[in-house]
């Protein structure tokens, strides 16, 4: 199994390791810290030897950040994980934040006492966060201090070894573009900035860029590493060797030289000390790396990583992979969803169903020849109430029978060497309340909406966002979340830049893969969630139009759930739509399904609905 449903509470020493972090405080000269989730690469998974915030809180959701002060101790996370806070963390010695409304810096703002000073690991904070928590200070006469150790890491007797996992070559008809072509382009970039080199921080780029996978955290497969990359083309890769086996190695070595990683910060601070201009991304790379730069007597330039927006901008070949993994993915969602028809109600379980989702994955991956390499994330598997808990984690203490009578959200994805997959599909299990299905059938409008948009060159995900909540919002109805997420080729499934939402400005270019998942949740009740991905199409003529228009494609086929549509709610041209993405699913998967009764469950799922 990929995933674990052990139960995570607050941990039995909460209280005692504040007391030992706040006992710390004098000999550093400091009235605070900040534990965030984040790990020195910045990434949304961090290995078992950087879950900081695990281990002094016991929450384990994949954002958030505590502040410790000689008087408090708050957890600030977003709308997704307030209930998991509650069940992880022990109410007696953390106090609830928000994350989104009001997070540390604004916190600090708001809270903080006059002359506040306030430490921090300086690889564990951006720049960008920096600057806020800076400012932050400056109003209170407070300053921030950067350490340079980790009070945690000294008290944290049994941390695990940093993690060694295997490097994979990623086979060009994959990739589509050659890495070697990679760098060239990238060391004409940091060339054209008038920059000596660029240093890449986000694992995802390396893996990008070297054209390689890796395995050091759970379900995004890149490795923990860093590069240089030189304006003459030079290319250094710190990756510890031990990962890697004499094709990677004899691969690698080609590319660039391959360094241990314990000299990056030596390194970058010679390179520093030539006088080099150095790039770096303010947004995603430590603190420390850019005054490493300025202490050393280099000039950094902050710049968007070079990787970031050709690696959401997927090739043809990387296309075509997510397209034949989205079809497999598809067929092991109809094998799971004809047998979870099939199953009497209340003899499944929700770990049962994400058990027998994932054996239904590695089945198919078997028959095609395309093995599950992981799950793209931890399933979402969420019965009746549990389904309103967005981001909720199924663990044995709260495992659910999925009941009659009600509706069953799971939102899950594999890892697959041709593409990563993310799906979400709310089902009824017998008969549901005519409001749930109001509420499904307008949730469904919304996705329509986004899957047939039409939209102008240099539009943003903020642009497109309203077309997915209008039918919610008429209803005096919306959903605290984004309607959509970059995805990446065989990467993280949440990727940026790209997204669809309230915040986003990036411009939506070809080639980008997103979700597109609105939803609805009441709140101890019922839950609802539908998500396809789909990628950026080139523009083109719409007839009798002044202007080339881009649009999507749908990459994720499989049946939405008929039992839950009330037709009379969709327009002709909505009932159009649902109707023929049916039809191509019925068509596209049938081929790709073995067993008989999931087929005659296919062909029933997708016939055509009428009013």
């Amino acid at each position: 199994m990929f995933q674990s449903f052990e139960v995570t509470s607050a941990p039995q020493f909460g209280k005692e390791r504040v007391n030992v972090l706040r006992a710390a405080f004098a000999g550093l000269n400091i009235d605070g810290f900040l534990v965030p989730r984040a790990d020195e690469f910045q990434g949304e998974y961090v290995p078992k030897s950087a879950e900081r915030l695990a281990w002094l809180t016991g929450f384990t959701g994949s954002a958030g950040i505590a502040l410790i002060t000689q008087e408090q101790a708050i957890v600030f996370v977003d709308g997704r994980y307030v209930t998991q806070l509650k069940e992880q963390v022990d109410g007696t010695v953390f106090e609830d934040g928000d994350l989104v409304g009001e997070p540390p810096h604004l916190w600090l703002e708001h809270h903080g006492k006059k002359g506040f000073r306030l430490g921090i690991d300086p690889w564990l904070h951006t720049g960008a966060e920096v600057r806020k928590l800076q400012k932050a200070l400056e109003g209170l006469g407070g300053t921030l201090i950067f350490l340079d150790h980790n009070p945690l890491d000294r008290q944290w007797a049994d941390r695990p070894a940093a993690p060694l996992g295997r490097v994979k070559i990623q086979p060009l008809d994959h990739a589509g573009v050659l890495a070697k072509d990679k760098l060239e382009t990238m060391a004409q970039e940091v060339a054209k900035a008038d920059a000596s080199a660029v240093v890449l921080t986000d694992p995802s780029s390396i893996a990008w860029t070297f054209n390689i996978r890796g395995s050091d955290v759970p379900h995004t497969p890149h490795p923990l590493a860093r590069a240089i990359v030189h304006a003459d083309g030079k290319a250094e890769l710190f990756l510890d060797k031990r990962k890697t086996g004499i094709e990677e190695e004899a691969y690698l070595t080609q590319l660039s030289s391959l360094e241990a990683p314990a000299s990056f910060d030596d390194r970058v601070a010679a390179l520093a000390a030539t006088g080099a201009k150095i790039m770096i991304d303010p947004e995603h790379a430590p603190f420390a790396l850019a005054e490493r730069i300025r202490i050393s007597g280099g000039t950094v330039i902050d710049a968007i990583d070079p990787a970031r927006l050709p690696r959401a901008r997927k090739n043809g070949a990387e296309l075509e992979g997510s397209a034949r993994a989205h079809l497999q993915d598809g067929a092991a969602m109809v094998e799971f969803l004809a047998w979870l028809d099939g199953t009497h109600a209340e003899t499944v379980t929700e770990i049962a169903a994400v058990e027998k989702l994932e054996a239904c994955r590695v089945a198919v991956g078997e028959r095609m020849q395309n093995p599950l390499k992981d799950i793209s994330f931890d399933t979402i598997s969420g019965a009746d109430e549990h389904a309103a808990i967005m981001h909720y984690r199924v663990t044995t203490e709260s495992d659910l029978a999925i009941a009659d009578g009600t509706m069953f959200l799971i939102d899950s994805g594999g890892q697959y060497v041709n593409g990563t997959t993310d799906i979400t599909r709310t089902v009824a299990i017998g008969t549901v309340p005519e409001e749930q299905r109001r509420y499904f059938t307008l949730v469904l409008k919304g996705m329509i909406a986004i899957s047939v948009a039409r939209f102008p060159k240099g539009s943003r995900g903020v642009d497109l966002d309203p077309l997915a909540r209008i039918a919610l919002w008429k209803a005096g109805a919306d959903y605290a979340h984004g309607t959509g997420h970059g995805v990446g080729s065989y990467l993280s499934v949440h990727e940026g830049p790209q997204r669809i939402s309230r915040a986003s400005t990036q411009e939506l270019l070809p080639g980008m893969i997103l979700s597109n998942e609105p939803g609805y949740y009441r709140p101890g009740a019922f839950g609802i969630r539908i998500e396809n991905l789909v990628h950026v199409l080139e523009p083109s003529p719409i007839e009798g139009g002044d202007l080339p228009m881009l649009g999507f494609e749908t990459l994720t086929f499989c049946p939405i759930d008929r039992r839950l549509v009330v037709t009379s709610l969709l327009t002709d041209e909505e009932l159009t739509w649902l109707n023929a993405y049916h039809a191509e699913t019925r068509e596209k998967l049938s081929p790709l399904i073995s067993d008989e009764k999931a087929l005659e469950w296919l062909k029933a799922a997708t016939a055509p609905l009428k009013r």
